[in-house]
């Protein structure tokens, strides 16, 4: 056995036993009753989230958009990771076995009318503004080039024809004006554009992390930027909120940026923790995350898009928010 071989075997003994923790803990520490409300559905103004608290960790659930501290509707659905936009929903879930899983397309009730089998271990997701597009990425392990050590997919679904990309690494990529080739390629976070045929994404080689803008139609991706993860696009098209490394090293922590895509400008927010998560927009003006607390709590924050003020909290025992109406 060569030690790529043996490194892959182990990434791979690695990524099970993670998901395994991760069920045997949810399976044993959530056993309050979970009263989930009926009648939930996508209509707005309200906030969507995975909530974290005691009784209903793991599910979707639902709060009013002008009073996100109070009452939260709870849903019977459990996801590990919830978005939703334009009346379609996403909840990565498990898939009945211990390690397998899949991404629920939920509708306007919260009724699930497609999943579709996932590869690894849930990580991201996104719906486009009209509902008409949705993304997952997705963590695996025992690729040959990483030594075992993790990796992602992600792939997007045009829900209207059905046509679906499994991996973005199966399109075309330019790397600074030229085309590029490489075994190492990995994607992750994708945010769609309002025409629902381009995206931004992350995209990281040769152990450089990078914007890319992809081209559904056209099979392609090219890089903008570099030092620009999990972008999330603003409700009017032309900023992207991202984590950047610090100082360009994942290692000293993430900081929460705007990146304006006219003129290059990057605008660093006040919230001066480190934040491992793809933001969300709850409006033009307010950029909302989550911070988590211990191995499997979260709050929801917020902090103004353009560099003044300071964090807030939103919602607490919550992760993964998405603004509805």
């Amino acid at each position: 056995m060569t030690r790529r071989l043996v490194f892959a075997v182990l990434g791979a003994f690695l990524l099970t036993a993670v998901a395994v923790t991760y069920s045997v803990f949810t399976t044993t520490h959530d056993r309050t009753p979970v009263a989930a409300a009926d009648g939930l559905s996508l209509s707005g103004p309200r906030i969507m989230f995975r909530s974290t608290a005691p009784g209903s960790k793991g599910r979707l659930a639902l709060v009013a958009k002008n009073d996100p501290g109070g009452p939260r509707s709870v849903s019977a659905l459990s996801c590990l990771r919830v978005y939703a936009a334009g009346g379609t929903g996403t909840c990565l879930r498990q898939d009945g076995a211990l390690t397998t899983y899949q991404i629920a397309i939920l509708d306007t009730n919260l009724q699930v009318e497609k999943a579709i089998p996932l590869v690894g271990v849930p990580n991201r997701t996104r719906v486009s503004a009209d509902g008409r597009m949705a993304a997952w990425t997705v963590f695996v392990a025992g690729d040959s080039y990483n030594n075992g050590r993790f990796s992602t997919r992600s792939g997007l679904i045009d829900l209207k024809t059905q046509d679906m990309v499994d991996s973005l690494e199966f399109l075309s990529v330019t790397l600074d004006g030229h085309p590029y080739k490489a075994a190492d390629l990995n994607f992750w976070g994708i945010t769609f554009t309002a025409d629902d045929n381009r995206f931004y994404a992350t995209m990281s080689t040769a152990g450089h992390r990078y914007l890319v803008e992809g081209d559904i139609a056209a099979k392609t991706v090219h890089t903008i930027a570099e030092n620009v993860e999990c972008p999330s696009l603003s409700p009017d098209g032309r900023r992207l909120a991202f984590k950047s490394a610090i100082d360009g090293n994942p290692a000293k922590g993430w900081r929460l940026t705007v990146l304006d895509l006219a003129t290059g400008a990057r605008t660093p927010l006040a919230e001066t923790r480190s934040v491992d998560d793809q933001p969300a927009w709850l409006d033009a003006t307010t950029i909302a995350y989550a911070i988590p607390h211990g191995p499997t709590d979260a709050d929801v924050w917020t902090v103004p898009a353009n560099g003044s003020g300071h964090p807030d909290l939103l919602i607490p025992h919550a992760e993964s928010p998405a603004p509805l109406g």
